[in-house]
């Protein structure tokens, strides 16, 4: 069994590396800093192959699956992804243009030529690493949010198509609320609400995947207030989340 797994260099991705290490699944890991995923590959004891590419650049996204395609991948992980805190009209536009690489054209383009190949095999699981966010609009985290609508919708879109035509080919989208992880030194911002722990989702969000669910949300806390959220008209809603949002931020 092998998995591939990006942003595997911190928080949810490293601990789904070693989770899936202790399941017995050789890993391929791809982040940036190459010295932590040695660091990384040195706690592991199924066999570890590292790529160091910056995957808001699309040649390199195109390049890590022409590297890796003839590896027999059983489980692709679609985890890199970073926010930025700020109203709209003072986040630097270069930053979410970043973003949206590395948050939706990365996943997508992934997403898109291993499940050609896995599809033709009839099997293999796909985890997109999306957020509670991806059910909501997000004011003060507003191209972070976008971004996760866009993959967590593309994801159930697909899993339904999939299921149409009967295949074993599971597509799944992990959905948490605020984790801890390097999520808000990254953003510029401070979560209001407590985290989950980066290792508990990891091992929930793969344990979920692998029995086929769709839609995985750890957390009663988070299940409930996502519940409860379809019911509120849009605007109660934008009001919420950016009473929630308005936090202690570097940003502005």
């Amino acid at each position: 069994m092998k998995a591939l797994i990006t942003g595997a260099s911190s928080g949810i991705g490293k601990d789904m590396a070693k989770y899936l290490a202790s399941l017995g699944y050789d890993l391929i890991l791809v982040a940036r800093r190459k010295s932590v995923l040695e660091e990384l590959a040195k706690e592991l004891e199924t066999n570890v192959t590292i790529y160091d590419y910056d995957l808001t650049n699309m040649d390199n996204v195109y390049k890590l699956y022409e590297d890796t395609k003839a590896e027999k991948i059983d489980f692709l992980i679609n985890n890199a992804g970073f926010g930025l805190f700020g109203t709209f009209v003072n986040t630097d536009l270069n930053r979410e243009l970043e973003m949206i690489d590395l948050n939706v054209k990365s996943y997508h383009i992934l997403t898109k030529l291993f499940l050609k190949d896995f599809v033709k095999r009839d099997y293999g699981h796909i985890l997109n690493v999306c957020s509670s966010a991806g059910f909501m609009a997000g004011p003060r985290l507003s191209t972070y949010y976008a971004t996760k609508n866009y993959i967590t919708k593309l994801t159930m879109a697909i899993n339904e198509e999939l299921r149409q035509i009967k295949s074993k080919v599971k597509v799944s989208a992990l959905c948490p609320g605020p984790v801890a992880t390097e999520f808000n030194k990254v953003a510029k911002g401070t979560f209001a609400i407590k985290e989950a722990s980066s290792k508990y989702v990891a091992k929930y969000g793969v344990d979920k995947v692998l029995k086929g669910k769709m839609i995985i949300v750890p957390t009663i806390k988070m299940q409930v207030a996502l519940f409860f959220n379809r019911f509120l008209p849009y605007r109660i809603q934008l009001i919420i989340a950016y009473h929630i949002q308005k936090r202690k931020s570097t940003a502005e």
